[in-house]
């Protein structure tokens, strides 16, 4: 599961990468079109290293249908990484929380720094 993990963060590091999946997020798409919005500023083959980097996180899956290449986001892989990330999410909360109890029991009855006077 770690091994896995840190495949899909690392894939999910690159602005590239997110684009392609939020392209997929639409629906399935085949490679030339995944490529298209970014053949501008790099080559096909910088793009496939691209997807690549997903399918080998298992967030992209890539089939055959002659000379079509359709792919289709695995959303399996980013549930695992948002489960992962839950976790800590409530625990942060938790410390949070406690901290804002703190911070106001301290404050009470005090005004701007200064304790109020009877």
């Amino acid at each position: 599961m770690q091994d896995q993990l840190n495949l899909v963060f690392a894939a999910l590091a690159d602005p590239t990468r997110r684009a392609m999946l939020a392209r997929l997020s639409e629906g399935e798409a085949n490679v030339s079109d995944l490529a298209q919005p970014f053949l501008k500023t790099m080559s096909l083959p910088a793009v496939t290293k691209h997807l690549k980097v997903l399918e080998n996180a298992g967030l992209v899956s890539k089939g055959r249908n002659a000379q079509w290449r359709p792919c289709t986001l695995n959303v399996e892989p980013l549930r695992d990484a948002v489960d992962w990330m839950e976790q800590y999410r409530i625990a942060w909360e938790d410390k949070l929380d406690r901290l804002d109890a703190y911070l106001k029991s301290k404050t009470q009855g005090t005004h701007h720094g200064r304790k109020k006077q009877n």
